[in-house]
């Protein structure tokens, strides 16, 4: 950003860095917030800095929240005996917009890939486990993406938890192979969870 200021090539710089922000897109949000009135510049910096201080895992399904536990596992019109297993907050959000399911969650914060150095140690596996332990659960959906790392987790899941006598479940193929949950509409999803079979 050669024309621009240090301070503006540093916003830049810094929205360039977020996901799915490429250097043009980042340079309009810099130039929105720049010529935006003061106060909308302000409430998204409030934002950020309030979501960074309040938010943590829920000590039951370790799903981002400000309150523990969250509003999901404290609500009692939810069924308490199944739970579906995803693999980042993010996919919490797409399960809850299709309306579907009516069951609890558990976040893994990611999925076994050896590749990236990523084990079942490094997943909120124990959590589960302890979870389990202390409730009573009837079913386990396993809603992990449908690609190799989510299919290896998917696996690894069902030969761990059969043994306790727990039905285990996994979400059909309706979404495509290698796409993400975050991505896909309410029906499809939907029809994911109605078509899930036993592994």
């Amino acid at each position: 950003m050669l024309n621009h200021s240090g301070v503006v090539s540093r916003l830049i710089n810094e929205f360039s860095l977020l996901p799915g922000v490429g250097p043009k897109t980042a340079q309009r949000i810099a130039f929105y917030l720049l010529n935006a009135p003061e106060e909308v510049a302000h409430r998204l910096a409030e934002a950020v800095r309030e979501a960074r201080d309040n938010i943590k895992y829920c000590s039951v399904c370790s799903n981002l929240t400000d309150v523990d536990p969250c509003l999901i596992c404290s609500d009692n019109k939810r069924s308490k005996n199944i739970i579906c297993i995803v693999q980042e907050p993010r996919d919490v959000i797409a399960m809850e917009k299709s309306r579907g399911f009516k069951g609890l969650y558990h976040v893994l914060h990611g999925a076994i890939s050896p590749m990236d150095g990523i084990g079942p140690e490094n997943l909120r596996i124990k959590e589960l486990l302890s979870r389990l332990h202390k409730e009573k659960v009837g079913e386990l959906i396993l809603a992990t993406n449908p690609n190799v790392e989510g299919d290896a987790t998917a696996f690894y899941l069902a030969r761990l938890i059969k043994p306790l006598g727990i039905k285990v479940t996994r979400i059909a193929h309706g979404l495509p192979v290698g796409a993400c949950l975050e991505y896909a509409d309410g029906v499809t999803l939907t029809k994911a969870l109605e078509g899930r079979q036993e592994i």
